[in-house]
């Protein structure tokens, strides 16, 4: 894996272009995090449909490692 050193300003302004999606896959019984670029919403629409999740959900799911992200192109 390449580690790369971003500046926090860097990583403020690559946040103002990102969206993400949080839910559940409950076939795989893990946290999916989905992530892309603002342009890539359309994307997001076209992707399995995930479950809602708690708080509570979040962060056992997040403890157990169960946690899937992503990258929507």
């Amino acid at each position: 894996m390449k580690t790369m050193n971003v500046s926090e300003e860097a990583l403020m302004e690559l946040g103002q272009h990102l969206v993400w999606r949080i839910g559940k896959d409950e076939r795989a019984g893990v946290l999916v995090v989905r992530v892309g670029l603002a342009s890539r919403t359309p994307k997001f629409a076209q992707l399995p449909r995930l479950a809602p999740a708690s708080d509570a959900e979040i962060e056992a799911l997040a403890k157990a490692g169960k946690v899937k992200v992503e990258w929507v192109e």
